[in-house]
């Protein structure tokens, strides 16, 4: 596995989602790779972080731009 492939699964990877044999190809990159170590705990960090923030939807405020914007970001983001 390389650092690409990695990033690919990362999501995966922290949801405990993937087969036995990908995880444990991850955990082999994760041992001798340190730049994807430290991605990986800047994602858990991120997460939690998130987690403490209240849940809030956008209120009447956000402008229709704003609101476009933000989900034409969130669209590209699921199609990778």
């Amino acid at each position: 596995m390389n650092c690409d492939e990695f990033v690919e699964l990362v999501t995966s990877f922290l949801d405990g989602a993937m087969d036995e044999p990908t995880e444990l190809d991850c955990l082999a990159h994760l041992a001798r790779c340190e730049g994807c170590e430290a991605s990986l705990d800047q994602f858990r960090q991120t997460i939690a972080i998130l987690g403490e923030l209240p849940r809030e939807l956008p209120g009447a405020s956000l402008s229709v731009g704003a609101r476009d914007q933000l989900r034409g970001a969130f669209r590209a983001a699921r199609r990778g």
